[in-house]
């Protein structure tokens, strides 16, 4: 119970190269992290688009319009 097996080590190992590995890995992957936060919260406190203007009757040209016959 108090050795590490293979599995632990390897886990370890895959822990350190993402930390460690590299140059600014870690950091690059919480700067896309917070990035995306960013984003999601600029979305949900964003303006609502202004609701669309009433629709107005479209006017008929005189040659169009209803005649009554009497």
């Amino acid at each position: 119970m108090g050795s590490l097996s293979p599995w632990h080590i390897l886990l370890l190992a895959l822990v350190v190269l993402l930390v460690f590995g590299g140059r600014g890995k870690l950091s690059g992957i919480m700067g896309d992290a917070a990035k995306g936060i960013r984003a999601f919260r600029d979305g949900l406190k964003g303006e609502e688009p202004p609701p669309p203007p009433p629709a107005q009757p479209l006017a008929r040209p005189e040659s169009e319009k209803d005649t009554v016959a009497h």
